[in-house]
């Protein structure tokens, strides 16, 4: 009785534990079967996509040769269609490797001088980031059978990867071999920021987004976890050392003897072409307009213009509003937070356009160092951002900014918001014209606010140096107790103009009642009390002001009298 108590307790024991363990097969097979029906549905949009982009950039060549004169916007496109087919053909790979359909087709040729060429393909993005890029081949040529598809993407996203995390120094290839030939080494070393200790067995996995340089820059997580799948696909290896503050280097081997694949994988036809690195890794820089050169292309006096800064770290975007806005404002372009702020310092502005996410310094960052700077408070910024929840808004508007966009934006959306923050500037000059209207002699104590001391004292240095016609910013500077750029932006702010045109206003004005005061003196009697040593210049100005020659309009006043 007890032994067939056992035996029935023992079965039902097997029966239950074949089931739990048919279960996690079940629950396994419909999670292998999602995953390659997620990988068979990304794979189908990446194929679909790169048709549609194949036909965008073939009309744009045509563009091209049809109207010519667009070449940098043409330039921008393809740009942009290039990036669009390498993050394609990445998650294509991704996929690929997923559901293990990758496959390698190894072909014989100078594996060494096609290394040193696929690498140097990517010379102008180190370049862009201003940092020392080195190669090194050990020996400069030998034969070897390798996959060149696979390999231009291992290459692409180590120097990538190290040129994207490495602020300041330099990114060094150096690919040697094995004693035997049988085995290829390559070292991509960078002295960039590096990567905690306990996050290097992370880096290689899909999606993983490293919090430690997050603040750096935004990927899709899928370049390092691909690169490792192609290592392996190889049979071979890659490691990873890195110190924080010091640098990372990746080194990856893989045979390159032909012994080392199977038949199916080795192509016999056809050898190496040291030309394809250049066909295939196209698009990786496009050249941005001068940073730090202030542009105008619209015909407006360099006085009488708007400055506006834009700061973004997207090469692309940078050239978009540059394009767009220099036919209306004078416009001077940083990269980051920190090469906006020593523009900012040295360059009077009326304007800050700027992204959030960027590197060395962020829109917040930037936005609020200014903003609790009592020079550049009252210096209008406009936030760019990809963030769209409630909460990323308010934290904005905490920063005070005054105004934002989200990402993606329309470029006459941006210039229409940039027009209204200008407008409500000129409206400030009602202000200004309502105070300097009034009698100079007069003393009574209107000034209530900081603005309105300030703007008295700069009208009181402009009366004092009236017929100096050497009187220029940088004495007025001198005089206010200000720098150049602070004066500006304080004047633009409470006026509506710039130093210059503010000089030139107080002089018209007093030009003006001197005039109505005496209508019999001499016109260039009257251009040289107010600091014009050229008596048609000052006609000039003052028709332009008042819509009327000065020997007219004192004439006019005579005959009513």
């Amino acid at each position: 009785m007890d032994l067939l108590l056992l035996l029935i307790i023992g079965f039902l024991a097997i029966m239950a534990a074949a089931f739990f363990l048919g279960r996690e097969v079940y629950r396994h097979n419909i999670r292998v079967r999602q995953r390659q029906q997620m990988a068979q549905i990304f794979t189908n949009i990446a194929h679909e996509l790169l048709t549609p982009l194949t036909v965008i950039s073939a009309s744009v060549d045509l563009l091209r040769e049809e109207a010519p004169q667009h070449d940098k916007e043409y330039d921008l496109m393809q740009f942009n269609i290039h990036r669009m087919v390498r993050l394609l053909q990445q998650i294509h790979e991704t996929s690929k490797s997923q559901t293990h359909e990758l496959k390698l087709v190894v072909a014989q040729g100078d594996v060494m001088q096609y290394i040193y060429n696929t690498a140097l393909c990517l010379k102008p993005l180190i370049d862009k980031k201003h940092l020392r890029f080195s190669i090194e081949c050990i020996p400069q040529s030998m034969m070897g059978w390798i996959d060149t598809d696979k390999l231009d993407k291992i290459i692409y996203n180590l120097l990538s990867n190290a040129a994207k995390f490495t602020d300041e120094g330099e990114v060094n290839l150096r690919a040697w071999t094995s004693r035997n030939y049988d085995v290829l080494y390559i070292e991509v070393r960078d002295t960039g920021c590096g990567i905690p200790k306990e996050k290097i067995k992370k880096i290689f996995q899909r999606f993983y987004d490293d919090e430690h340089r997050q603040h750096k820059t935004i990927g899709t997580g899928l370049g390092l976890a691909l690169t490792r799948d192609l290592i392996h696909l190889h049979k071979g290896s890659i490691s990873c050392e890195s110190k924080e503050g010091i640098g990372t280097t990746f080194t990856i081997s893989i045979p390159i003897t032909k012994e080392s694949f199977k038949a199916n994988q080795i192509d016999e036809k056809h050898k190496i072409s040291l030309t394809i690195p250049n066909e295939v890794i196209t698009g990786i820089t496009l050249k941005a307009p001068d940073i730090n050169v202030e542009t105008n292309t619209s015909g407006l006096l360099v006085d009488d213009a708007y400055r506006i800064l834009i700061v973004e770290d997207s090469p692309e975007l940078l050239m978009l509003m540059h394009n767009m806005l220099k036919n209306h404002y004078h416009v001077l372009l940083a990269q980051n937070g920190k090469e906006a702020l020593k523009i900012v310092h040295k360059t009077p502005l009326d304007l800050i356009v700027s992204d959030v996410m960027m590197p060395e310094m962020d829109g917040f960052e930037l936005t609020r160092k200014l903003k609790e700077s009592p020079n550049f408070s009252k210096l209008p910024i406009i936030l760019l951002t990809a963030k769209t929840q409630k909460e990323d808004e308010e934290e904005m508007l905490k920063t005070g900014a005054d105004d934002y966009l989200n990402k993606p934006f329309r470029l006459s959306e941006l210039k229409l918001h940039i027009d209204n923050i200008i407008e409500n500037r000129r409206r400030t000059l009602q202000d200004y014209n309502q105070r300097t209207g009034q009698d100079n002699g007069d003393n009574q104590e209107i000034v209530l606010t900081p603005e309105q001391l300030f703007l008295e004292k700069a009208l009181n240095c402009v009366h004092e140096h009236l017929e100096d016609s050497e009187y220029d910013r940088k004495a007025f500077a001198a005089d206010m107790g200000a720098s150049s750029s602070t004066l500006y932006n304080k004047l633009r702010a409470i006026t509506g103009m710039n130093v210059t045109t503010f000089i030139r206003d107080v002089r018209m004005k007093e030009a003006h009642r001197l005039a109505e005061k005496d209508p019999n003196m001499r016109v260039s009697d009257l251009a040289y009390k107010v600091g014009f040593q050229d008596p048609k210049y000052f006609s000039t100005c003052f028709k332009r002001y008042f819509g009327i020659q000065p020997k007219e309009f004192m004439e006019s006043l005579t005959q009513k009298k």
